[in-house]
């Protein structure tokens, strides 16, 4: 077994060979790579096919922005969704599925083609398809992404799990919570959501997840 220090080294030295277009985002030191990564590098698929998003990742974004844009008063905000940049510190950046940042912090006449710099009012995100680090589990990728998000300035940070239909909600002066996705979740503003209605009223069947009645 290697030790401390030769791990370490196996471990830098498999990052050097993994080109930077395959890092989709970092979170604190550690580079997030898109989920498949591998196998572009073994040339088995390529960068395109394990960008794009699925189906339902794609239509729970496209709602989502259509229902806020509709709902909230875009006088003050942008509604944005994709893979939305967020330079949170010197070459770093996150991604985000979706963002509202508010105009007074981000006002017409200082956009540009460059990531956003100043923190979002409120973070959605859709699942996750990625590979953290070195093979370490999801739910820390998840945990420190947030935690990351909330320290950049983010007041409140939403996941949505279609595996599990689990919502999740962190802020950063209250504890963070779990919840059945049938439950309806305010975003901001006095503006909430419930996926659970939004699935059924499209008719979209999706496999319930283990355990549930």
């Amino acid at each position: 077994m290697p030790t401390t220090a030769e791990a370490q080294a196996i471990t830098k030295k498999s990052k050097r060979k993994v080109p930077s277009y395959l890092i989709k985002e970092w979170v604190y030191d550690t580079p997030v790579y898109y989920k498949g990564y591998r196998e572009v590098i073994k040339k088995n698929k390529t960068p395109e096919e394990i960008m794009a998003d699925g189906m339902l990742q794609a239509i729970l974004k496209n709602w989502l922005h259509l229902f806020l844009g509709a709902q909230l008063n875009l006088d003050n905000y942008w509604v944005l969704t994709g893979e939305v940049g967020s330079h949170i510190a010197p070459r770093k950046n996150a991604s985000h599925d979706l963002v509202i940042i508010e105009k007074r912090l981000l006002p017409p006449g200082k956009v540009s083609n460059r990531y956003a710099d100043v923190p979002a009012r409120v973070v959605i995100e859709i699942d996750t398809t990625i590979e953290y680090g070195n093979d370490l589990p999801v739910e820390q990728f998840v945990q420190q992404k947030t935690q990351q998000t909330l320290d950049f300035g983010t007041e409140k940070v939403i996941w949505i799990f279609t595996a599990t239909q689990k919502v999740m909600v962190a802020t950063r002066d209250a504890d963070w919570t779990i919840s059945d996705w049938n439950k309806t979740i305010e975003i901001l503003d006095g503006v909430s959501f419930n996926m659970a209605e939004f699935i059924a009223k499209e008719g979209i069947s999706l496999d319930r997840p283990e355990g549930n009645s």
